[in-house]
């Protein structure tokens, strides 16, 4: 079969896409003929290498993917070949104090498809059947292969660990990227009031259309300030933070009292000042959060398989084209997700 691959970590000339061994289902997973994927900024940190994780090489990338059930292997009774699917990444061992808790992403052995293990941007993929989620007759594939990895992310960030209420004020920085434009679409869901950072007037405008009811040029516009001014001098309740040591501070700034950051990750550095005195004087949270359970994934896929959430899909190109997938997340150009297909499914 055909993969998108690296054999080492590097820039995005280390990117193939080539023939590679064709995978056989184990007991308990599923084989699926890939129809599309999508890239997650984590692709990116992936092929350049995280600290800690060793990976086999070559190594396949990719997180996201749906497409149709080839075969199964021993002890698989939920699908069966000729059903439609998607991948949802997170990986636990289910055993552990939390896993029988019902809190999987709290495993201590967690671990995503694509960044620590083989990923799915193939042809084929051997996938755990824990790892699937039913895709309805009728859902596209682009929509089906992007949607999976961001909106459990948002969901579970908003829901569960910001625990948002309706009439709450949601600031979401970065609204352009995956995370980002789903957390807007989830808050205003929720009944939030949404106010929403990015880089364009194009971006700012993608963001009103997924529901963002005050938006941010951040190039132009200190993020703190206008949120002082638009909320008079208040806050927000919540701030979306995936961005890190760059926002991180204006994001304490932009808070109300008793507000709450919620994070869940870091792609400009890991490492801000604290802010303790901001933290407790007016007793904020700061919470972390990691992908989602098997039920929030179903929660969440189930509005996006009838239309209330709609993943943004700004590109669609052949796996042969991965470098290029790679280099519009790298240089942030346009608003939501890159599609990959097989160049077979082309």
């Amino acid at each position: 079969m055909k993969a998108v691959q690296f054999g080492s970590h590097g820039d995005r000339d280390v990117i193939e896409y080539d023939e590679f061994p064709e995978p056989e289902p184990a007991r308990g997973e599923v084989l699926v003929d890939v129809k599309a994927g999508a890239l997650n900024h984590l692709d990116i940190w992936t092929r350049r290498g995280l600290p800690g994780i060793d990976l086999e090489m070559p190594h396949i990338p990719g997180s996201d993917a749906a497409g149709v059930v080839d075969a199964v292997g021993e002890g698989v009774t939920r699908f069966e070949p000729g059903d439609r699917v998607a991948v949802s990444a997170g990986v636990s061992c289910g055993e552990c104090e939390f896993c029988r808790d019902g809190e999987e992403s709290l495993c201590p052995s967690f671990r995503i498809i694509g960044e620590h293990q083989r990923g799915v941007h193939s042809e084929l993929a051997a996938v755990p059947a824990e790892n699937l989620v039913p895709v309805p007759a009728g859902v596209d594939w682009e929509v089906a292969g992007s949607a999976s990895l961001v909106f459990q992310t948002a969901w579970r960030m908003l829901h569960t660990r910001a625990d948002v209420e309706a009439g709450e004020k949601v600031l979401v920085l970065g609204a352009s990227g995956g995370v980002g434009h789903a957390a807007v679409q989830i808050a205003d869901h929720a009944g939030c009031e949404v106010f929403a950072t990015a880089s364009t007037e194009e971006k700012l405008s993608h963001a009103e259309d997924c529901g963002a009811d005050h938006v941010i040029d951040y190039e132009t516009n200190d993020f703190a300030d206008e949120i002082a001014e638009l909320t008079g001098r208040r806050g927000v309740d919540v701030v979306v933070d995936h961005i890190g040591e760059a926002t991180y501070p204006d994001s304490l700034k932009s808070m109300a009292k008793g507000g709450r950051l919620v994070t869940c990750g870091a792609t400009t550095g890991p490492n801000p000042g604290a802010g303790l005195n901001r933290i407790f004087w007016n007793q904020l949270s700061v919470i972390g959060s990691t992908m989602a359970t098997p039920g929030e994934v179903d929660d969440v896929l189930e509005l996006v398989w009838d239309g209330t959430f709609e993943p943004n899909v700004r590109e669609t190109l052949p796996m042969s084209e991965a470098a290029r997938a790679h280099e519009m997340l790298e240089n942030r150009e346009g608003f939501g997700k890159v599609v990959v297909k097989p160049d077979s499914e082309l």
